[in-house]
This record gives C-alpha cells, sequence and structure tokens, in this order.
C-alpha cells in the first residue's frame, strides 16, 4: 500500500479571477516598443501604462478609481523627446515617479492627488548621464531618494535624486544589462547582462564580487532576490526552452534548482511577494500566469496553479502589498495590458470564511516611510524596510503629507511647499553668499546702463528719421514746381498755326 503526502500550505489554494470590464481600464493606446518591460507600474494611489505618442515619449497616470473607457484625449505625462521604455513608483511617495527613455534622459514626475488635467511636460529634475537609450529605472528599497538606472551604453548609475548628482558609476558589464534587482536591505545588487552572465555587485563601490553563466540562451534573462538572500532567475537554455533556476549568492555557478517550464519564446518576468514567499512569472504575449511557492524544502520550487486567460498579455503591473483588500483574503493584484488596449485587473486570493483579519496571510508588510537617506546608505549604513501591519488597513498618505519640495542641494522628493502663486519659485537672499549677490547687484547695473544708452540712441535716430524724411518731402515739391512752369508754354505753342509760330 502506498500513500502520498500532500505538502502542507495555506497558499496550495490560491485562485485568481479578473474582475468585470467596467471595473478595469479601456481603450488604452499601450505602447508598440519592441523593449523588454513591463509597460506598467501601479501602487494605492495611481496607475501607470506607457503608451503610444506622436512626437515623442508619454504614459498615462490613471487614479485607481478612475475605471471604464479612458478618452483618447486623456491628459498625458509627456516631456520626453524619444519612446518611454520604463516607469517606476518611488516606494517612499506614491506621488513620485521616474521614467527612462530612448532619448537617454531619465525624468522625475511629481503627480498631484486626483491625476493630472492637462498634459505634464515640466519633470521635477532631469537626471542626464546616459549616453544612450535608458531601458531601466529602479528605486532603492530602503533609502530614500536613491533611484539606479541603466542604459545602452552598458553604464549603470546609481543617483541621489534630491540633488540631481550621480553617486556612483558601474562600468562592468560588457552589454546591455537586461534588469537589475536590489537584496532585502538594499546592500547588494545583481544584474543580468546580454553576455549571458549573471553579477553580484557591491552598489557603494561598483565591484563585482561574484559572476556566473545565468542561462544559456541568447535571449532576455532575469533575476530577483528574494528575501531569504536566494536569487530566482528566469531565461532560456541553448534550445530555446524557457527556464527558471534558484542560486545560492555564494554558489551561483551551481543552481539549486534549474526546470525547463515550456518552448515559448517570450521573456518571463518575475514578480515576487516577499510577505508569502510567492513567485509569479508573467511571459510577454502569454495568456498565462504561473505561481509558485518557494521553501526550504525540496524541491523549494514548488508549482501551484496557473491562471488562465484568453488574450495574450503585452505588459503586467503588480501591485504593493499595502493596496491589496485584507477584508476578502486578497494577497496579490495585478493590472495585466492586453493588446487589445484593454487593462484587465487581476486579483489573487487565498479561500477563507472567515472575514476576521488574517494574521497569518498579513504579516508586517512593507511600509512607505524610508529607512535611511541618501547620504547614510553611500556611507555604508545597511537598514532593514519599516514595516507597517495591515490589520487595520492602509490608507494613503495625502499630497501635502507627501510633495516635493524643489530647494538648492535639497531633497526633491521629501515635501513640496504649495504653489499658490502660480508655481513662481521664491528664494531668499539669506541662502545666498554675500560675493555672489553684489555679483548680481553689479550685472544689473551694468544691464540698466545698458539699456539707458540704447535708449538714448534710438532715440537720436529717429529724430534724423523724421528730419531726413522731411527733407525729402521737401525736395520732391522743388523738383515738381519747375516740371509744371515749363508745361504751360507748351500748351500755349500749340494752340497756334505753324505760320504763325
Amino acid at each position: 500500500m502506498s500513500f502520498r503526502v500532500v505538502r502542507t500550505s495555506k497558499f496550495r489554494h490560491v485562485y485568481g479571477s479578473s474582475l468585470k470590464r467596467d471595473q478595469c481600464y479601456d481603450n488604452i493606446r499601450v505602447s508598440k516598443s519592441s523593449w523588454d518591460s513591463t509597460f506598467c507600474c501601479v501602487n494605492p494611489k495611481f496607475l501607470a501604462i506607457i503608451v503610444e505618442s506622436a512626437g515623442g515619449g508619454a504614459f498615462i497616470v490613471l487614479p485607481l478609481s478612475k475605471v471604464g473607457r479612458i478618452n483618447a484625449d486623456h491628459p498625458l505625462v509627456g516631456g520626453h523627446k524619444g519612446p518611454v521604455l520604463d516607469i517606476a513608483w518611488c516606494p517612499h511617495n506614491d506621488n513620485v515617479i521616474a521614467s527612462g527613455s530612448e532619448d537617454c534622459v531619465v525624468k522625475v514626475w511629481h503627480i498631484p492627488d486626483g491625476g493630472i488635467s492637462r498634459t505634464l511636460t515640466e519633470p521635477i529634475v532631469d537626471l542626464i548621464y546616459h549616453q544612450r537609450r535608458v531601458g531601466l529605472v529602479l528605486w532603492h528599497p530602503t533609502a530614500q531618494n536613491v533611484l539606479l538606472t541603466a542604459g545602452s551604453d552598458n553604464q549603470v548609475a546609481i543617483w541621489n535624486v534630491g540633488t540631481g548628482e550621480v553617486m556612483v558609476r558601474i562600468d562592468c558589464h560588457p552589454d546591455i544589462v537586461y534588469c537589475a534587482s536590489w537584496n532585502w536591505d538594499g546592500s547588494q545588487l545583481v544584474t543580468t547582462c546580454k553576455d549571458k552572465k549573471i553579477r553580484l555587485i557591491n552598489p557603494r563601490t561598483g565591484n563585482v564580487d561574484e559572476e556566473a553563466v545565468c542561462h544559456e540562451g541568447s535571449k532576455a534573462t532575469r533575476a530577483i532576490f528574494l528575501k531569504s538572500g536566494l536569487i530566482f532567475t528566469t531565461g532560456f537554455s541553448k534550445m530555446s526552452e524557457r527556464q527558471y533556476s534558484l542560486r545560492a549568492p555564494e554558489q551561483l555557478t551551481e543552481p539549486i534548482v534549474m526546470v525547463e517550464l515550456d518552448t515559448s519564446n517570450g521573456v518571463m518576468f518575475p514578480l515576487y511577494d516577499p510577505d508569502t514567499n510567492l513567485v509569479y512569472l508573467c511571459g510577454k504575449g502569454d495568456s498565462v500566469i504561473r505561481y509558485f511557492e518557494i521553501t526550504a524544502e525540496l524541491p523549494f520550487v514548488h508549482y501551484i496553479n496557473t491562471f488562465q486567460t484568453p488574450d495574450p498579455q503585452r505588459g503586467i503591473g503588480m501591485m504593493p502589498k499595502r493596496g491589496c483588500d485584507v477584508s476578502s483574503c486578497e494577497i496579490t493584484r495585478f493590472y495585466r495590458l492586453n493588446n487589445s488596449g484593454l487593462c484587465q485587473v487581476i486579483t489573487m486570493t487565498v479561500p477563507r470564511k472567515s472575514e476576521l483579519f488574517q494574521e497569518d496571510l498579513y504579516p508586517d508588510t512593507l511600509g512607505d516611510t524610508a529607512a535611511s537617506t541618501a547620504e547614510e546608505w553611500l556611507e555604508g549604513k545597511d537598514a532593514e524596510p519599516l514595516l507597517i501591519s495591515l490589520k487595520d488597513g492602509y490608507t494613503p498618505k495625502s499630497a501635502q503629507k507627501s510633495e516635493l519640495r524643489v530647494n538648492r542641494k535639497a531633497n526633491l522628493l521629501e515635501k513640496k511647499s504649495g504653489r499658490g502663486d502660480g508655481g513662481n519659485q521664491h528664494y531668499s537672499s539669506e541662502s545666498l553668499p554675500d560675493d555672489i549677490i553684489q555679483q548680481f547687484k553689479e550685472e544689473i547695473r551694468k544691464l540698466k546702463a545698458m539699456i539707458v544708452k540704447h535708449e538714448e540712441r534710438i532715440r537720436i535716430l529717429e529724430k534724423t528719421a523724421k528730419e531726413y524724411e522731411s527733407e525729402k518731402v521737401s525736395a520732391s515739391n522743388v523738383e515738381e514746381k519747375p516740371n509744371s512752369d515749363n508745361a504751360a508754354p507748351n500748351n500755349a505753342n500749340s494752340d497756334l498755326g505753324p505760320d504763325e509760330v
């Protein structure tokens, strides 16, 4: 007699369900770019989607409550000169989003509560460093205002967005960087590259601690850090079969698990939930979402189920846990883009009969408060993320508490003073050095003297022009008078006969 032992797991019966069409977002012109990006990102306030736009690049930002059919003339965020390739919401400020584009510029934007009422073209700050298109933007999980960008120039830059300066430059990649991921406290960085290698990097120095061949296929690979410190990767084999693997940081060359999934050619995006240890695999062009649970038991990566849809997906975004509905035992929510222009909302739910708060499903999760500043992180401080409880639900901060303050050498993304004066900035002279003030005064004095000089010259020229015109008119009158006197005798002689003349 044989017994089949079923693995015990609270997530074994997780099921996905899509909301009705009137609760989704329709008529969206999703970007047709061939770049391997999710084209979508979401937070508890807004949904952002990269869209097609004439005359440059743009993305649309919608409040979560604005469901249904979106007007074709809906305002866009459109300050880029080339197509937008990647976008990312700041984890510590739900009103701030970063975008990378083919115009080699990274822009950081502030979105007011309620969304935008007209096309937004003025960012808070432009981050200019890359020489070729920027296809990856990624915020630091614990440090405030720290943003990672990667471009087709094979360069990775880590910015202090508050001052608009590059803190660290990483140039260890010989080819295009496909993806990057921070570990739990942001002290390590893992990247994948077109040279098929995965690299473990010290983000403060840019030194490569370890590298190994990730997947032998030539197509794009992805890697993410798990909360336990392990690394989960997706890629292709030599025979173009899709694979996933689980690796330990100190033994990257020997994967713990390497499994082949299918022979489809779409890049798989691994989306990770650190609270439940679930990994969702969403392939570009696929019509399914597979999800797995990662545990310390063999075979470590346990297949749970597959969510099937009739339409292939163009992109996908994953809601942070603080935006999920704890009353219905919703553990994940996806915003899935179809080629038809529909953004479909998919909820992943654990079936429970009780309506009470389920503490085992909702441990303390990532909050929206930074654990350290950019300067502290650069100096070597590693801080664990600040966690919050979802027992009483989560209420997003209002714009007054999370707005921006645009000051010289100050944190741009911390606070923002109100703009009741129509957007004009007023700076106090007390914040400027005396020599700068004196220099400004001297320049103003010179400009005033120059204006007076030019005004005097203009008056002289106008007077000369008037005199010249009057002389010209009088001269023309004198010329006309003799001609009229000579004409009279001729007319008189014409009346006489030929003999009389």
